[in-house]
């Protein structure tokens, strides 16, 4: 099923021996617009902690009591290796995380879990991304969906509104829509932009570039005629 990534942020996780807090943001990887880890804000517990959870390690939420359940016990995460959410996230740091947890590394090449294998979205068309920098250490394509939220949108023949929301495949955690609030008609709309016409991200500039016309954004499907897309935060299929 696809549902809104906001109906998830405020779900409660469920480590194997007890609560581990609260989803707060998640992470994204921008050449495949594949959703990598989950941001869960630990509570008092664990001195309001931020940490990064795979997505690997997720089991099947549920949706009435508005959970994830984690195959990781509140121990192993009190002792993993500690990623300040603030900062960038040093690919480095994600080694050490995932040979703490045994996580694979997505980077080399798809990833496990629960769901299998799964290899790399295939898009229609390739991404141009601003060229990382020389000798940096933190991996240039892992995005916050915080971070993103509110970037503004470009059709190819002018700007066409921002981010709002991102709609998720929540068996493999694509992203495969941007929910983007226009303003370039009379009434202001929330349409679906298709993450497969996204020509450029310019992240320097929070800037998002499509390979159709405003005119073709125009005839999009709007939110609140697709809620076959998603599932409501009610938690209804």
């Amino acid at each position: 099923m696809q549902n809104r990534l906001k109906n998830f942020i405020g779900h409660s996780v469920k480590a194997t021996d007890g609560d581990m807090g609260k989803v707060n943001e998640f992470y994204f990887d921008d050449l495949t617009w594949t959703i990598r880890y989950m941001v869960v804000e630990t509570g008092s517990w664990l001195l309001s902690r931020k940490v990064l959870i795979s997505v690997v390690a997720l089991g099947d939420p549920d949706w009435e009591l508005r959970s994830f359940p984690v195959n990781l016990t509140r121990d192993q995460v009190r002792a993993s290796p500690d990623i300040d959410t603030k900062r960038p996230v040093d690919r480095q740091h994600e080694a050490q995380l995932h040979k703490y947890y045994q996580w694979p590394q997505y980077w080399e090449g798809g990833y496990g879990g629960i769901w299998g294998v799964t290899p790399y979205p295939v898009f229609e068309n390739s991404l141009s991304m601003t060229p990382p920098e020389k000798n940096r250490h933190d991996d240039p394509h892992l995005r916050s969906t915080h971070e993103v939220t509110g970037y503004h949108i470009h059709a190819s023949d002018g700007e066409i509104g921002h981010v709002e929301d991102f709609v998720v495949d929540d068996e493999n955690w694509t992203i495969r829509y941007i929910i983007v609030t226009t303003g370039i008609f009379a009434v202001e709309r929330k349409v679906l932009i298709s993450t497969t016409w996204i020509k450029s991200v310019d992240w320097a500039n929070s800037r998002i570039d499509l390979d159709r016309t405003r005119e073709f954004v125009k005839n999009s499907p709007e939110l609140g005629s697709s809620e076959a897309l998603y599932r409501e935060s009610s938690g209804k299929r």
